[in-house]
C-alpha cells in the first residue's frame, strides 16, 4: 500500500512537470571542427577555395559554407580553384603530394589530435611493428592514417581480427572518434588472439570523443529517449547512437529539427539530447525547440482528453 502511495505521488508530480529535458555534459562540436570551420570562412572571403571532401559531416554546416562561395570537391584533379583545403579529419602525405603536383595551393586544416595519430601510427612502423588500425575501413581519416604505410591492417571487429596474418609485432591505434571501451575490448581480444605476439597499444581516440562517450552513457542511464544530432556521414554520432542503445531502449538518430517526430516523446519522463563532434550549436537549440514545440501540443491534446472524457 504504501509502495502505490509512493508511486501514485510520483506519477502526480511528472503529470505536473510534464516532459524533462537533458542535454549531455559534453555535446556538439568539438575545437578542430570549429577550426576548420572558421578558416574555411577567412581563406573564401579573400579567394575561391574548394575543399577536399566533406568539411564536417554535417548538412547545416556544409550548406552554410556553400552559400559564402565554398566548393566541394573529393578528386585534385577536378578541382576549379587555385586553393584547395585538407578537411579536420586529415589527409595521407600522398594525398598531399598528388594535390601539390595538380598545382593547388595547400590549407590544412587537419585536427591536431588527428596529426597525433598520425604520428603515432608512423612511429610504430618505423619502430618495427605492424600497424593496425582500429576503425571503419574507408573512412576519409582511416585512408589518411594508412595510405602512408608500407602496409597495414584496419579492422573493427574480433571477426577481423581472427583474419589477420600472424605477425612478431603488432602496433595498434584507433580512428579518433572510436569509443574507447570499444577499442580496448578489441586489444584485449587481440592480445589474448595473439599470445605469440607483441601487441603494444597506443590510445589515440581523441579527449572530446571520449568526453561526449562518457556524457552520453550517463545521460541514456536517466533518459526514457534519447535523440542523437548529427549527420547520416557522421562516424562518432553513429558511436553515440550505438552507446545511447546499450542503456536506453528508445534511441533516434536526427539530423535536424524536422527529423523530431512527436510519437516518440512520452508525455511524463526525460528525454536526453546529445550531439556528435561535428554538430553546431544552432541546430542542438533547434532540435531542444522543435522538441519543446511537439511536447506542449501532446500535453495539449492530453489535458482536452481528460477534459472530454470528464
Amino acid at each position: 500500500m504504501r509502495h502505490q502511495k509512493e508511486q501514485m505521488k510520483t506519477n502526480t508530480l511528472q503529470s505536473k512537470v510534464g516532459l524533462i529535458i537533458l542535454r549531455a555534459e559534453h555535446i556538439g562540436m568539438c575545437f578542430g571542427v570549429r577550426d576548420a570551420i572558421s578558416l574555411a570562412k577567412r581563406v573564401v572571403k579573400s579567394r575561391p577555395l574548394t575543399v577536399l571532401g566533406e568539411l564536417a559531416h554535417n548538412a547545416s554546416v556544409l550548406k552554410d559554407l556553400r552559400d559564402r562561395g565554398v566548393q566541394f570537391n573529393v578528386q585534385p584533379s577536378d578541382v576549379k580553384t587555385e586553393t584547395v583545403m585538407i578537411t579536420a579529419h586529415g589527409a595521407s602525405e600522398r594525398a598531399k603530394s598528388r594535390a601539390r603536383k595538380s598545382g593547388l595551393s595547400l590549407r590544412d586544416a587537419t585536427c591536431p589530435l588527428v596529426h597525433h595519430a598520425h604520428k603515432q601510427v608512423r612511429q610504430l612502423a618505423t619502430d618495427g611493428y605492424h600497424p593496425v588500425v582500429i576503425g571503419r575501413r574507408g573512412h576519409v581519416e582511416v585512408r589518411g592514417l594508412t595510405e602512408d604505410l608500407m602496409e597495414s591492417d584496419v579492422v573493427l571487429s574480433e571477426n577481423e581480427i581472427d583474419a589477420l596474418t600472424p605477425r612478431q609485432r603488432f602496433g595498434v591505434v584507433a580512428q579518433t572518434t572510436q569509443p574507447i571501451a570499444r577499442v580496448r575490448e578489441l586489444v584485449g581480444y587481440m592480445k589474448a588472439r595473439c599470445p605469440s605476439s607483441e601487441v603494444r597499444f597506443v590510445d589515440t581516440v581523441c579527449q572530446p570523443t571520449k568526453q561526449r562517450q562518457s556524457a552520453a552513457e550517463e545521460l541514456a542511464r536517466k533518459s526514457d529517449v534519447v535523440l542523437v544530432v548529427g549527420g547520416v556521414n557522421s562516424n562518432n554520432t553513429h558511436e553515440l547512437a550505438r552507446t545511447c542503445r546499450r542503456f536506453c531502449d528508445e534511441v533516434h538518430h536526427v539530423q535536424g529539427p524536422d527529423d523530431v517526430r512527436g510519437v516518440w516523446l512520452p508525455e511524463t519522463g526525460t528525454l536526453g539530447i546529445t550531439a556528435g563532434t561535428s554538430t553546431p550549436d544552432v541546430l542542438i537549440d533547434a532540435v531542444e525547440a522543435r522538441v519543446q514545440e511537439l511536447s506542449e501540443i501532446s500535453r495539449e491534446k492530453f489535458l482536452q482528453s481528460r477534459v472530454a472524457l470528464a
